[in-house]
């Protein structure tokens, strides 16, 4: 397992860091987002979609459960599994066609659905720390 960490100062900072990584992904990636709300998941994705070349508006997708872009070099499937009550109702919105298919799948509170995700995603966890400033953020990923 290799695992990076980042420290971001700005949600620049973490949208870039996102950017980054999305430049070297590739189709059937799954990436695993974890924090607390209000930690920047969502402007990750943003510099994620970004990074793909996605020129639409990007939103977290709470009450949808997933959001698919198509306007970039691959497809995004946007997921927010947090409203996710009963694993069975994945299969009922099609994650498989998602997460073996041909763009990259990002997951918002994935370890509710931890017995779907194979060993090889990428895990991405973004932690506040205040003592470090209100936009601090610590960046941690770990790729299978």
């Amino acid at each position: 397992m290799k695992i990076e960490t980042f420290s971001s100062g700005s949600p620049e900072e973490t949208s870039k860091i996102a950017y980054d990584m999305a430049m070297n992904s590739k189709p059937g990636d799954i990436i695993c987002l974890s924090g607390d709300l209000g930690v920047g998941k969502t402007v990750f994705t943003k510099g994620f979609a970004k990074g793909l070349g996605i020129d639409e508006p990007v939103v977290s997708p709470t009450f949808t459960i997933v959001q698919v872009y198509e306007s970039g070099r691959m497809p995004l499937y946007h997921f927010d599994v947090y409203r996710i009550d009963d694993i069975d109702e994945m299969d009922e919105i099609g994650y498989e066609d998602c997460f073996f298919g041909q763009g990259v799948s990002l997951v918002e509170w994935a370890d509710k659905i931890e017995d779907l995700l194979p060993e090889t995603c990428t895990r991405v966890t973004i932690s506040k720390d205040l003592q470090k400033g209100f936009d601090y953020r610590s960046i941690e990923i770990r790729k299978a």
